[in-house]
């Protein structure tokens, strides 16, 4: 019984934690809102099923996450607001005092979740 609890406020707090960073990405242009979002829902259904159901019945960002777990969808709106926000960091990397390893692999990395994101379907 106690481990039970235990489980669940560890689903709650990993679902606070990314509902806070969602929150920050409302207002730091850089830090992505959706996915966060969609992490938060994800942990609320295994441990706080009320914040769940409020995310998906969110006027704004419930279409997103409803749309995400039916079948994958990302908009095209999201696509090129990710996609632009990574070249933008990419080429903020090669600017910054970074290790020539993580001035290659970042975008590299970055690249390759590009394609992927961009493989989504979109309706």
């Amino acid at each position: 019984m106690r481990s039970t609890r235990v489980t669940q406020l560890l689903w709650r707090l990993l679902a606070v934690v990314f509902l806070a960073l969602a929150l920050l990405g409302v207002v730091l242009p850089l830090l992505p809102t959706v996915p966060f979002l969609l992490l938060a829902a994800w942990c609320g259904g295994r441990g706080w099923p009320a914040l769940e159901a409020w995310l998906l019945g969110h006027p704004i960002y419930g279409p997103p996450i409803r749309e995400w777990r039916r079948a994958g969808v990302v908009s095209r709106r999201a696509k090129w607001a990710a996609s632009v926000a990574m070249a933008i960091s990419a080429v903020a990397m090669q600017f910054a005092s970074l290790p020539m390893v993580a001035r290659i692999a970042g975008p590299l990395v970055m690249l390759a979740t590009s394609i992927w994101l961009w493989r989504r379907p979109e309706r």
